[in-house]
């Protein structure tokens, strides 16, 4: 049996239902961003507890499917930005595809009709996030930042967070005060 869980973006958000799962003794075979495979379904009041639990953390139990296809579109976004090394093979529209094992076109009036932005839009604001991140972390130059996040070359790399944030990454970079959004919040 599968359950999904909204706002589930990050290794904090997988370690705390983790937790939650063994304080309430659910057995699991996998945690994957958004979606946890349990090894036997659990009861209606289980349920409950655990849906409580989970909101206490700022998760939240989803029974809606197309809140749960929102919330697969989300997480498979942050994974390919925020957790993947790799170049993937395809382009993201033919890899989310793929992936969720539907029409790029249904999912993209989904996630918008949703949202109210563009799964491109979306993907955007996650990418300049990340180009944020490694920014601060001062550990890789703009040219490695351009590389590792599968932009054509700097120049689009800047051009785009220019976009966003109305900053240049250089400006951003001399910034004494460096502000992040909360992936959950984006």
């Amino acid at each position: 049996m599968k359950i999904f869980i909204q706002n589930m973006v990050s290794l904090r958000c997988k370690l705390m239902v983790k937790y939650q799962l063994d304080k309430l003794n659910i057995a699991y075979k996998s945690i994957e961003l958004g979606e946890v495979e349990l090894v036997l379904p659990i009861s209606p009041t289980i349920k409950t507890v655990l849906g409580t639990a989970l909101h206490q953390s700022g998760l939240e139990l989803m029974d809606d499917k197309r809140a749960m296809l929102i919330e697969k579109i989300i997480n498979t976004v942050v994974e390919m930005v925020h957790h993947t090394e790799e170049r993937p093979g395809l382009n993201f529209s033919n890899f989310l595809s793929e992936k969720l094992q539907m029409d790029y076109q249904k999912l993209s009036n989904v996630f918008s009709q949703t949202k109210g932005v563009t799964i491109e839009q979306f993907i955007i604001l996650h990418k300049v996030e990340r180009i944020k991140e490694l920014i601060i972390y001062d550990e890789l130059n703009l040219t490695e930042i351009a590389y590792k996040l599968h932009y054509s070359s700097v120049s689009h790399l800047s051009n785009q967070f220019k976009r966003v944030t109305g900053l240049t990454p250089t400006f951003f970079k001399s910034l004494k005060k460096r502000k992040r959004i909360n992936l959950e919040d984006i």
